[in-house]
């Protein structure tokens, strides 16, 4: 194998990877199956996923708070006079965010717009509109007393309805009630702070009545998928839109929407857990305390998809109170915010791969290309400086690559005599090349082991540049204004075509069919063109590494290759053993 084999088999392999992405988009993109019907309650208390009457349907109240909650649902009943409750807004430097019935119905990320146009209006995460629908949401069951929904009884505290965070404040917290009979009341909080986008949200039980009161709370985030342009020139086409979460049983799992009543109901009893819903660059996300015991199920109605958690539950004797906590995420997927929140697993939320140890290299590759832009501070110039540390790091087999390529390339005359001297009779041409080979000491296969370790470097790096929200709309130079969308002028795409074409003329061809390197002389044009669609922040990538790699080829091949031997049998292997 040389290396124009090598780049063969790395195109395929990336044409694979196109193949399969654009697979795994119209999967994700399919109408969702019809709901499962009801049913029936099994053995134990515990009732599997039913669809429900709408969005409204609530989990059954297990027997006991003290026993682990299943995850099922049955359809709810809304409580008479119930009504839609007033709206509180909390604005801070970075979110707005609408409450309303104890549950968070609206949030703008005020630091994020849609578009790099001047006027354009801020993302929105959690929206009321029914075609765009997407809220947080949480409310209490139970078996023998009465409890509020996330549709109906909480209701908003005092007369206040919009909070605004200057900056001498250092949090906010607004209030909600629900008042129930025989004396029991739950008091609902929530804290928000500037520059923040994790919330707490506090559930108070208080029992002044002469009855135990039992109940368990749970958790949804509910959302109408939304609609994704298809295409290789949108990112986001390629980036996960679904459910996502993490237990300390079972890890980290990714459920896509089109996935969620095709694979039956899932009641996964969980501790130290987390459920989110992660869409491109922003997500949303319920944390619960890491010693609740809760209960994470999947579930969709109509047009709507929710995960939830449910548990834990709470007794509360008369006269006494008690009070669960929970934080809720709803923005971008920042690395630092993420961290800081110290909870396991959450890093996965920034999905830069399905697979483990592809996640955990974008990680590093993104922790780098941070450190470098600490210097730089341009994004841009941190891939190219990312580039030049990778080389750095991979130049010993580098060095074994082009020294290798400039020894074949040398005794490329010699070769094409072998070729010509055995003709059609491929086992002979191989056995006299195997041990020219040995003779010279070249390695045809040096040149493969430096490509095959960029591969996960290069496939790692496509995830990271998609995913990375720091670098949404982050400008480089001159046309790039947007290292995450594609070059607008496909001036990157070109010369890209450039250096690979260049390299390729270096590039020895001893050993191939004409057939073969006909392709290989397409594999330019062929590359330039799948490049055309990649985010701009990749093309950089491998523009400055090609070109760098170029540099070192030409220099090598300088310094190894010297004149090519003379013809005759023996007289290759004596020139290049007396050149040493």
């Amino acid at each position: 194998m040389n290396q124009t084999r090598t780049l063969l088999i790395f195109a395929w392999l990336m044409v694979a990877m196109l193949l399969w992405m654009e697979w795994r988009k119209e999967a994700d993109l399919e109408a969702a199956p019809a709901a499962p019907a009801i049913a029936d309650v099994q053995d134990g208390g515990s009732v599997p996923d039913a669809a429900g009457a709408g969005d409204a349907s609530v989990p059954t109240a297990p027997s006991a708070p003290s026993a682990p909650p299943p995850g099922g649902a049955v359809p709810d009943v809304q409580a008479p006079g119930a009504s839609a409750g007033d709206q509180v807004t909390v604005v801070t430097d970075v979110l707005r965010l609408t409450l309303q019935n104890g549950n968070a119905v609206d949030a703008a990320l005020l630091q994020y717009p849609q578009s790099r146009d001047e006027d354009s209006p801020p993302v929105k995460l959690f929206d009321t509109d029914p075609a765009r629908w997407y809220a947080a949401q949480s409310g209490w069951v139970s078996q023998t007393n009465a409890a509020p929904t996330h549709e109906a009884g909480f209701v908003a505290e005092g007369g206040q309805r919009e909070y605004r965070l200057t900056g001498g404040e250092e949090e906010v917290t607004v209030p909600f009630i629900w008042n129930g009979p025989e004396g029991v009341q739950i008091r609902r909080t929530f804290t928000v702070r500037p520059g923040s986008y994790a919330i707490d949200v506090q559930d108070t039980v208080v029992n002044a009545g002469g009855q135990p009161w039992q109940g368990y709370i749970y958790r949804q985030l509910s959302r109408v998928p939304p609609r994704i342009s298809r295409g290789m020139t949108n990112p986001e086409s390629f980036s996960f839109n679904g459910a996502a979460w993490y237990s300390d049983e079972g890890g980290y799992t990714r459920h896509p929407f089109a996935d969620f009543a095709e694979d039956g109901p899932l009641n996964l009893r969980a501790t130290e857990s987390w459920i989110a819903i992660l869409q491109h660059h922003f997500f949303s996300a319920w944390i619960p305390q890491p010693e609740d015991q809760t209960t994470i199920s999947v579930h969709t109605d109509g047009p709507r998809y929710l995960v939830r958690q449910l548990g834990p539950g709470l007794s509360v004797a008369p006269g006494q109170q008690a009070s669960l906590e929970a934080r809720l995420l709803v923005g971008p997927k920042l690395v630092d915010q993420i961290k800081a929140q110290d909870v396991r697993g959450l890093d996965r939320a920034i999905d830069y791969s399905r697979f483990s140890a592809m996640a955990f290299l974008g990680e590093w590759l993104f922790w780098l290309l941070d450190k470098i832009h600490g210097l730089v501070k341009n994004w841009g110039w941190a891939i190219v400086g990312l580039v030049v540390v990778v080389k750095l790091a991979l130049y010993p087999l580098s060095a074994a690559q082009y020294k290798s390529m400039a020894k074949m390339r040398r005794f490329q005359p010699r070769m094409q005599q072998l070729k010509e001297r055995y003709g059609d009779d491929k086992q002979k041409f191989q056995m006299a090349m195997m041990e020219l080979y040995k003779k010279e000491k070249i390695n045809p296969v040096g040149g493969c082991l430096p490509i095959l370790l960029q591969m996960p470097i290069f496939f790692a790096l496509y995830w990271v540049l998609l995913e990375s929200v720091e670098l949404r709309h982050a400008p480089w130079i001159g046309w790039i204004q947007d290292l995450t969308a594609p070059d607008p002028w496909f001036i990157l795409p070109i010369i890209n075509i450039a250096v690979m074409w260049a390299t390729q003329r270096l590039s020895p061809m001893t050993g191939m069919d004409p057939m073969q390197q006909r392709i290989m002389q397409l594999m330019p044009v062929i590359f330039g063109a799948i490049m055309i669609f990649f985010p701009a922040g990749l093309v950089l990538y491998w523009v400055t590494n090609g070109a760098l790699g170029l540099l070192q080829q030409w220099w090598f091949l300088r310094r190894y290759s010297g004149d090519p031997p003379k013809s005759g049998p023996d007289k290759p292997a004596k020139a290049a053993k007396a050149k040493g």
